[in-house]
């Protein structure tokens, strides 16, 4: 026994199973898109699943409550307001009625979901986002900033955007010289890596629009790679090797030169998705075109991956969506729940730890991200950076109605002056004095209307105009700071010593 003790790996997920929904359960009749794209085609939170789906012209998702099962009939409303097929969509973390997808018309949308879902088509976005010459095929919101959204399109280019206000916050054209395969924010949303057509893995600060570290050649592979952050820092990686075996790898963004390790699975062709669960550690592997899902436990010990288990059926998957810690079952001990695409279903999927007990788990659930934002946008654009803000899942999760006022927009930048510095201060200086004046206002109104009704009225609209102001502080002072950095890189560029 001493010896048993001693080879078998300790691990709490060593026995996670997964298990496929029954047929009733299921949603039938779902026809999903064929569009030529490598990405998970489908998006899940605690409220909805969203599925891109054929359309007759244009392109459209479908939008239905994670409650919904059964026919899905034809004349089901779907979000419908690109002119070009859907590429990708993703729902924002920080408010689950707030969906953004990414479509071949060269367009970015963000659509406000109504409670309950849709009773008609809708066509009219909350916001729309043009700034990408091609097709945009990837959009990823920050984990912890609220609005910021970064996009990658076919032409190449990154765009971080502030939501909110609809504006072009950054944008790294120069980063990547061919197709841009994937991105991924780390934990705090400090940086992200990419991968790229030309094999390569890289590791880029988006505010200072500048590459830290890059891994050439990370698989050998011409097939497509994906990259995902883990919580630790790490980057665990999905590609082929020069014989076209699939391969996973994890690296250390300290030292990208060699990866710490490396496993070879089969020779499919089939694009592997990695779904990464923070809480858990888990990495989910998903292979369009196969039959099967992967499961793997990253640690701080040899060999790092550990290769759990396999699930497996009969039919291919187009395409997976993975649903928030927060929406799964904690009653039924469920870690973690795909969203399986055939080509005319969808079907649930549960991964389980078996436990006897009914008690509530709390070695199989840590804290894990709420829909609280850590920042504000204009906070991350400033420089700052924070970890989530952790909620706990003891007793289930109950999601709360719809935010009404997510993207609600501020007061657009001024267009800015040749001189930094002085555009800064007098921009400064005229918030300050409109601060001062909006107080006076107030204050005015006060004496000669009276009533405490108005007052509080007042103060709600004080409290909007100082909040406005200061977003639009902030906003000038990280626009100042950009600039200050470009006019730097010029001069060098200027003396030759770039």
């Amino acid at each position: 026994m001493s010896f048993r003790r001693g080879v078998v790996r300790q691990s709490k997920f060593r026995h996670v199973f997964a298990q496929a929904w029954k047929a009733e359960h299921c949603l039938d009749d779902v026809r999903v898109t064929r569009v030529t794209w490598e990405g998970p085609l489908c998006a899940a939170n605690p409220k909805f699943i969203a599925v891109i789906v054929e359309a007759g012209g244009g392109g459209a998702f479908l939008v239905l409550p994670l409650t919904k099962s059964g026919r899905v009939d034809q004349s089901t409303p779907t979000v419908c307001g690109h002119a070009a097929p859907v590429l990708d969509i993703q729902w924002c973390p920080h408010d689950d009625n707030v969906i953004a997808s990414a479509s071949e018309d060269c367009t970015v949308k963000i659509w406000q979901i109504p409670d309950g879902g849709l009773t008609a088509p809708m066509t009219e976005a909350a916001v729309n986002l043009e700034g990408h010459s091609k097709r945009v095929g990837i959009v990823a919101w920050h984990p912890t900033a609220l609005n910021i959204l970064l996009t990658a399109g076919c032409d190449n280019v990154l765009c971080v955007w502030d939501v909110g206000t609809s504006e072009l916050v950054y944008q790294l054209s120069d980063a990547h010289p061919d197709l841009i395969y994937s991105v991924s924010w780390n934990r705090e949303g400090s940086v992200i890596c990419t991968t790229c057509k030309d094999k390569a893995l890289r590791v880029i600060d988006p505010r200072r629009g500048t590459v830290l570290k890059v891994r050439e050649k990370a698989h050998e592979g011409t097939r497509p790679m994906r990259a995902v952050f883990l919580a630790d820092g790490k980057i665990l990686t999905t590609g082929f090797s020069r014989m076209s075996e699939r391969q996973l790898a994890l690296w250390d963004t300290k030292d990208l030169s060699e990866p710490i390790a490396v496993q070879e699975m089969d020779t499919s062709n089939g694009v592997l998705l990695p779904f990464y669960d923070p809480d858990t550690n888990m990495v989910y592997l998903c292979g369009k075109g196969d039959c099967t899902i992967r499961y793997f436990e990253v640690t701080d010990e040899s060999p790092y991956v550990h290769f759990l288990s396999l699930y497996s059926s009969k039919e291919p998957q187009r395409g997976a969506g993975f649903l928030s810690k927060r929406g799964v079952d904690v009653n039924k001990c469920e870690i973690a729940r795909f969203y399986k695409l055939h080509e005319r279903k969808v079907e649930p999927i549960s991964m389980t730890v078996p436990r006897k007990s009914d008690l509530f788990q709390g070695d199989l659930y840590p804290d894990t991200a709420g829909l609280e934002p850590s920042l504000l946008a204009e906070d991350w654009i400033a420089g700052q950076d924070a970890p989530p803000l952790l909620v706990s899942l003891s007793g289930g999760y109950t999601a709360p109605p719809s935010k009404s006022n997510t993207l609600r927009g501020r007061p657009k930048l001024l267009p800015q002056t040749n001189s930094t510095t002085a555009s800064t201060a007098s921009s400064a200086a005229a918030s300050r004095e409109m601060e001062s004046e909006a107080m006076e206002q107030v204050q005015v109104g006060r004496e000669t209307e009276g009533g405490m009704e108005r007052v509080r009225k007042e103060d709600d609209q004080l409290s909007d105009i100082l909040t406005e102001i200061r977003a639009l502080r902030a906003l000038v002072l990280a626009q100042g700071h950009r600039i200050d950095v470009l006019e730097r890189q010029v001069a060098r560029i200027e003396d030759g010593e770039v």
